[in-house]
């Protein structure tokens, strides 16, 4: 009978996120005023699948068919899990008003998805995750704190700089290497990745350069020092997180120049340099080969990626139902492989949802950067957004062999305290440059007088 309602319940987790995509569609057809809805309706329901996917999953998780009776460890980790779907709702009603709920609603249910999916496959792990993203949940109400604290931010470039630099480098006097890259930072029991933190910075540093009208030669400085970031990366192995940082730099460049030769320059020169990585690194040779032919190796340099195509095509459309699969024969499953997992137990169509879910957050954050009228918000909130997009879009077609696999993780999904926390806190930026940038010019001149700061010539430059 069990067995039975496992199977009954891959319908049900394939109507919560169709349900969700829908009406995050019909906010949507109602904030561009196609069709009069009402957009309150569509975020509460929203909400409530989220809740109901919570539920249906750690029922199925916590319950024990032979004994039948329930698992307590796995309720104590569905009840804080539910605590901070509830409870992240209200705080973020309060600390920040008049935000974008769909970016919200779009975080916690992919949040609340790893939550399942690491109870699945690393049960001994989930509180710790869970731990990590309510610091990054805590790390993210500070924002408006902070940017209100230090309205200042586009004038600390050579201090993001300069610290980027330095963090990125520590993995070579601390080396701890994972998974066949030297990215991480193992002090005593505390672990963590210079490169996640440095994202950060990384955007930070180029919208407070890219903000101001450039000439050529002015672009020369922060070109080098994007070329170092990747160039670090590179030598780390950690060919992903060049990627992200590359193609970052690249969108940020040309929304500031709009110079489509450049931005052509720019990539021709990435096609150079990733045919010189192909020559004179190993690991990147492994990487091309596995991806071109895993059959050949299937073993050795192509396991990771045969594994992952077997737990994705194994089950069909429709998945085998949660806990009914074998993800833990996928290498690294709960970090890089997440999203064969996935696949595996709730099923493809599911999984097309998960990616759905991941572009109506992308959209939003394009959204946010296009309606800034600030040139530095609006950079920022591009910046993000391209990161979260580029790793998403690396991991994912690296799962299914679309391209080569870089061994980056699942935005929110993936275990891991450094990308949880980062990925966290930059939704909590997009939300804040999303409410100021509704906020009209006398309420932006309104708020320095009173808190008598000097509006200057041009306040929005």
């Amino acid at each position: 009978m069990f067995q039975l309602a496992i199977m009954f319940c891959r319908y049900l987790f394939l109507f919560y996120i169709i349900y969700f995509l829908w009406e995050g569609v019909m906010y949507l057809v109602n904030e561009r005023g196609i069709k009069k809805l009402d957009s309150r309706i569509s975020v509460a329901s929203q909400r409530v699948s989220i809740v109901f996917m919570h539920l249906t999953g750690f029922l199925i998780l916590a319950y024990r068919p032979g004994e039948l009776s329930f698992d307590l460890e796995v309720l104590k980790a569905a009840g804080a899990g539910l605590a901070f779907l509830l409870l992240g709702q209200v705080l973020v009603s309060l600390f920040y008003k008049n935000s974008c709920p769909l970016l919200w609603n779009g975080m916690f249910f992919l949040l609340d998805l790893s939550i399942i999916v690491l109870q699945r496959v690393d049960s001994d792990g989930v509180m710790r995750q869970l731990a990590f993203i309510g610091i990054g949940f805590g790390m993210m109400l500070l924002v408006p704190i902070i940017f209100k604290l230090v309205p200042k931010f586009e004038k600390l470039e050579f201090v993001y700089l300069i610290a980027g630099f330095i963090l990125l480098i520590l993995p070579f006097f601390f080396p701890n290497e994972k998974n066949g890259s030297l990215n991480w930072v193992v002090i005593g029991s505390f672990s963590f990745q210079p490169s996640e933190i440095v994202k950060f910075l990384f955007v930070f540093y180029l919208s407070s350069v890219l903000r101001k009208s450039l000439h050529f030669r002015d672009l020369i400085f922060p070109g080098a020092a994007a070329a170092v970031f990747v160039l670090i990366l590179v030598l780390q192995n950690d060919l992903g997180g060049a990627l992200i940082f590359f193609m970052t730099f690249m969108v940020l460049l040309y929304i500031s120049t709009g110079n489509k030769p450049l931005a052509l320059a720019g990539m021709l020169a990435a096609c150079g340099a990733s045919w010189a990585a192909y020559r004179l690194f190993s690991h990147v040779q492994t990487r091309i080969v596995a991806w071109q032919n895993p059959w050949a190796d299937p073993y050795n340099r192509g396991h990771q990626i045969l594994q992952s195509l077997f737990a994705l095509g194994t089950w069909g459309l429709l998945g085998s139902g949660l806990t009914r699969g074998i993800p833990g024969y996928v290498p690294v499953v709960k970090s890089d492989f997440i999203f064969a997992a996935i696949c595996e137990e709730f099923g493809g169509i599911f999984g097309m949802g998960v990616i759905g879910v991941f572009m109506l957050v992308f959209y939003r954050g394009v959204n946010v950067a296009l309606r800034c009228k600030r040139p530095y918000y609006s950079l920022l909130a591009a910046g993000f957004t391209s990161i979260l997009a580029f790793q998403s879009f690396l991991i994912l077609g690296g799962v299914i062999k679309f391209i080569p696999l870089t061994g980056v993780t699942l935005p929110f999904v993936s275990s891991g305290g450094s990308s949880a926390i980062v990925c966290i806190a930059m939704i909590g930026i997009l939300e804040w440059i999303f409410k100021e940038s509704a906020k009209t010019d006398d309420e932006i001149l309104a708020e320095r007088m009173k808190s008598s700061v000097p509006a200057g010539p041009n306040p929005l430059i």
